[in-house]
């Protein structure tokens, strides 16, 4: 579909951004669904002027990834409830109101519902033991909806008051991140950054105290297979890649969006094909 000036914008903000696979994948959607529109990748540090500028550039809808989705929260006009409560974003949609000139930003979160998604595909969420490793927008997202689908949360984060702080939030437990090892769980999902590219040796909790967990899940997808989840694989844990929740977070992001079904199986196919040409790279 060829670009022109009724091309609707939309993309992801983040720092960095250039390993995402978003593009590929809403690219192929908006293609199938018939849509005029392009997704672009957005390296971005001030994320108040990246926000206005999107206002002004007349974007439709945008994606929010690290290190941004607390700090977007203070430049939007509105915030969904459930957004609201989790205290992170990684949704936005813009809209000018009919007689309005201001283009109104509305902050979403749906990584939520793609962790429990993903997850689900493994084990009950109801009654399950999870720990979470992390304490940033996107531990937020995951922990809120585990504890929403009636799981026992522990987290875990480097920085103490930090992940005390969203433990409280939540009711759930804290530990500190030496005390790991005295944990046994159903799941251990990792939501931080470490192990992502081109840090691919980073591993968030020591390999001998993966056989605590009957399932281990990283939401880094690049690399798709971190040294997390290779690690997990020797332990003889089942493991979930980022590829699953970044799938079904981003099908709720387009029907905000465009406010039709997404092509789920386009969607993910785009994804598979982007990996395997970047491992053939």
């Amino acid at each position: 579909m060829a670009i022109n000036g009724s091309t609707k914008l939309y993309g992801i903000l983040g720092h960095p951004v250039g390993h995402s696979l978003s593009p590929v994948m809403h690219n192929a959607a908006l293609a199938a669904m018939g849509i005029n529109g392009v997704y672009i990748p957005m390296d971005v540090t001030d994320i108040r002027a990246a926000v206005s500028g999107l206002r002004a550039l007349g974007f439709i809808g945008v994606s929010v990834t690290i290190p941004h989705k607390e700090e977007v929260m203070g430049c939007l006009d509105e915030i969904d409830p459930v957004a609201q409560r989790i205290g992170a974003v990684n949704t936005l949609l813009f809209r000018q109101k009919p007689g309005e000139e201001r283009v109104t930003a509305r902050g979403f979160n749906t990584d939520w519902l793609g962790a429990n998604l993903a997850l689900a595909e493994k084990i009950p969420l109801t009654g399950s033991r999870v720990l979470v490793i992390g304490a940033g927008g996107a531990a937020k997202g995951v922990c809120f909806g585990l504890v929403e689908a009636g799981a026992e949360v522990v987290i875990t984060n480097r920085t103490k008051a930090k992940g005390q702080a969203l433990a409280d939030w939540l009711g759930c437990s804290f530990i500190p991140s030496d005390q790991v090892g005295d944990i046994h769980a159903d799941a251990l999902i990792n939501t931080t950054s470490v192990g992502m590219e081109p840090d691919v040796d980073g591993i968030a909790v020591a390999p001998a105290l993966l056989d605590n967990f009957s399932v281990v899940m990283d939401i880094v997808y690049a690399p798709l297979t971190t040294r997390l989840l290779r690690e997990a694989e020797k332990a003889g844990c089942q493991t979930i890649d980022g590829l699953s929740m970044l799938l079904f977070q981003a099908a709720v992001q387009l029907k905000i969006w465009t406010g039709e079904k997404p092509p789920q199986d386009v969607m993910r196919r785009a994804l598979v094909e982007e990996l395997r040409r970047r491992k053939a790279s």
